[in-house]
């Protein structure tokens, strides 16, 4: 019974921070591009703070997987850097602590690249 309510903690949690990102799209002048980098930003923002901790301990991988978990990510990094190196961590710990996460998306990028063929818009 734990197991099922982490999971739905997750899905209730990754699926609001997704129902918020659609209700932008569909009654805002924003574009995805720009809601995609302010759920980042949003991320990097409460992480930094220490308030994404809390959704992170309550909700796990719904909380961690959406763009807001990236931010997140970037954030711990770089406070667990410059803890460990200086000022020079602030510079590197964001790309360390993502960098099997960019990794991923430019080898898996490449690969649909390779499979796919693009076509123009129409």
């Amino acid at each position: 019974m734990d197991m099922f309510l982490e999971y739905l903690k997750a899905f209730i949690v990754g699926g609001l921070l997704c129902v918020i990102a659609q209700i932008l799209i569909d009654k805002t002048k924003l574009n995805p591009a720009r809601i995609l980098v302010s759920y980042v930003v949003a991320g990097v923002f409460l992480g930094a703070i220490g308030a994404y901790d809390k959704l992170v301990d309550f909700a796990g991988g719904g909380a961690t997987t959406p763009l807001t978990g990236f931010g997140y990510t970037i954030s711990k990094g770089v406070r667990n850097a410059v803890d460990a190196e200086g000022l020079i961590g602030a510079l590197k710990g964001g790309v360390t602590a993502t960098a099997g996460g960019i990794t991923a998306a430019l080898f898996l990028g490449l690969l649909a690249s390779l499979i796919f063929k693009s076509k123009p818009k129409k």
